[in-house]
């Protein structure tokens, strides 16, 4: 069963997740937080796997909470999935930045939203092409002011693994693209995540633009 914070300062809005995110026979909510501090407290004592965060909220806003969850050793296993209003909030790339391991359209499907929990749950990252874009402009537009590790700690095929992931393919596509298996990728992107000091594959695609490995377009 994956155990679910939600954290929204909006009681309806909370309240509408809550009967949805129920609903599933997999997912339980354990939690529900008006703050980004609440949230956090939440994630500690319901032992969550997942919190679906808004940003904007009292006290202690959804970037912020984020990246605290992110940075407590304590809180190593809990994702973090963004809630935004994705068109106007200037905010989604900090966030990622800041550690979740995706985001969302408050105005996604139920399924789609079902479905991003159970995969941000499972370890990997919510990076739907279309919905990225926008953000990957903002990442070479502008660039992250913390230091991180150089690309140059990288071997080539570490280098190939990471612009493929950057690309969006999951690892048993680039396994088949690089006629390795499935194991062998994952062992590279762990160490891919070890040598960039990434918390998950979002903030490996983001690496990988802001060195310009890749660029926004087809292929």
């Amino acid at each position: 069963m994956i155990r679910v914070v939600l954290a929204d300062d909006q009681t309806l809005v909370r309240g509408a997740f809550a009967l949805l995110v129920d609903s599933a026979p997999d997912l339980t909510v354990v939690g529900q937080a008006a703050t980004g501090t609440e949230a956090i407290t939440l994630a500690r004592s319901e032992r969550a796997d997942v919190v679906v965060m808004d940003i904007r909220m009292p006290e202690l806003d959804g970037i912020a909470a984020t990246a605290r969850i992110a940075a407590d050793d304590d809180l190593a296993g809990v994702r973090v999935l963004v809630l935004t209003t994705y068109d106007t909030d200037d905010n989604v790339l900090a966030a990622l930045r800041a550690g979740a391991s995706g985001f969302l359209i408050k105005d996604t499907k139920p399924v789609a939203l079902l479905a991003a929990i159970r995969t941000v749950a499972a370890g990997e990252s919510l990076l739907s092409p279309s919905a990225t874009a926008a953000v990957i402009a903002r990442v070479r537009a502008v660039p992250d002011p913390t230091p991180r590790p150089s690309l140059g700690t990288l071997t080539d095929r570490e280098l190939d693994v990471l612009i493929r992931i950057a690309r969006g393919m999951s690892n048993a596509e680039i396994a088949e693209a690089l006629v390795v298996s499935p194991l062998t990728v994952k062992t590279h992107v762990s160490r891919i995540l070890a040598k960039l000091l990434a918390r998950d594959r979002v903030q490996l695609v983001i690496a990988a633009y802001e060195a310009g490995l890749v660029t926004p377009g087809p292929g």
